[in-house]
C-alpha cells in the first residue's frame, strides 16, 4: 500500500502530539540542562541567597526568619526554645564578635552563595563568613564520636534528580535572626538538631530548596520550609568578596568585651 506525503506527515504529527517518540526524531532536549557526565543533577554556579517560595520575610525583611505558621506544635518544655536577652554579647549576638552564625542562619544571610560540585562531593559556599560545607554524595553513615559543631555532619543521597542532605552532630546555636524580629526572644536550637535539605531544579535558573527542622526536644514533629535558589551566572565575573572578621575578634580567650 502506498502512503502519500501529506498522510505521513499528518501521522506522525499526530504520534508527536500524544507524546510518541520515533527512531531518529527528537522531541525537546535529550539531556537536560544542569548534569553531570554521570546524568546525577549539576547545582554547580553563582546562586542568590534562599527565599522563601511563599514570600515570607517577617519583621524587618530578614531572609533568615522561618514562617511560625509552618512551626510542629512544642514539646512541652519546648519553650526553651525561646530566649531574651541576657546581656552576654557572646549569646545576644555572637556574630558581632566573630563567633560562627551557625546553620541554617548563616546560610540563609543576605549574601551570594556559589555551590561546587564534582561526582563525589557538593560544596557550599557562603561569602558571608566564608562558610563553607563540604557535602558526601555517597549516602555514608554519620561520622561518631565527634565533636558537636556550629554546621554538623552533613552527608548527601540522591532520590532521582532530587539531592538530600542529611545532617546531624550540631552544638547548641541559634536557629534564626529572630533575634531582630523580636528582641525579647532569641530562637535555639538544641544539641539534637538534625536538618534535611532538599535540592532539585524547577527549571534552568532556579533550584527548589526545601528545609526540614526535625529538633526533638523542641518539636513533637518534624516541619519544612520552601524555598528557592536563582541562578546568577553574572556574579560569577566578580566571584565571592573577602569576607574577614578574625581581625575584628574581640573574644580573646573566649571572653568577648563588649566595650571595644
Amino acid at each position: 500500500m502506498t502512503i502519500s506525503r501529506s498522510t505521513y506527515r499528518r501521522f506522525v504529527l499526530s504520534l508527536v502530539m500524544a507524546g510518541a517518540a520515533l527512531p531518529g526524531l527528537v522531541l525537546g532536549q535529550t539531556k537536560p540542562a544542569h548534569r553531570m557526565p554521570d546524568g546525577k543533577p549539576d547545582f554547580s554556579g553563582f546562586f542568590h541567597w534562599p527565599e522563601a517560595v511563599n514570600g515570607f520575610k517577617g519583621k524587618g525583611g530578614s531572609a533568615t526568619v522561618f514562617d511560625p505558621k509552618l512551626f510542629a506544635p512544642l514539646k512541652p518544655d519546648g519553650e526553651a526554645f525561646f530566649e531574651p536577652r541576657t546581656g552576654d554579647p557572646r549569646h545576644d549576638e555572637p556574630r558581632d564578635f566573630c563567633m560562627p552564625a551557625g546553620f541554617p542562619g548563616g546560610f540563609f544571610q543576605a549574601y551570594p552563595v556559589q555551590l561546587f560540585q564534582t561526582k563525589d562531593y557538593l560544596v557550599l559556599l557562603n561569602e558571608f563568613q566564608r562558610i563553607t560545607r563540604v557535602v558526601p554524595l555517597d549516602n555514608r553513615p554519620h561520622r561518631k564520636d565527634l565533636e558537636p559543631t556550629f554546621y554538623g555532619d552533613p552527608v548527601g543521597r540522591w532520590e532521582g534528580d532530587t539531592l538530600v542532605i542529611d545532617t546531624t552532630g550540631f552544638k547548641r546555636w541559634s536557629l534564626d535572626d529572630y533575634f531582630y524580629s523580636n528582641p525579647k526572644e532569641f530562637r535555639m536550637h538544641s544539641d539534637a538538631f538534625h536538618t534535611i535539605e532538599r535540592l532539585s531544579w524547577k527549571d534552568d535558573n532556579t533550584i527548589l530548596y526545601q528545609f526540614t527542622v526535625d529538633d526533638p526536644k523542641i518539636f513533637t514533629k518534624p516541619w519544612s520550609q520552601d524555598f528557592q535558589m536563582v541562578l546568577r551566572p553574572d556574579w560569577e565575573k566578580q566571584g565571592l568578596l573577602e569576607y574577614v572578621c578574625e581581625e575584628n575578634n574581640r573574644c580573646q580567650g573566649g571572653h568577648c568585651d563588649s566595650s571595644k
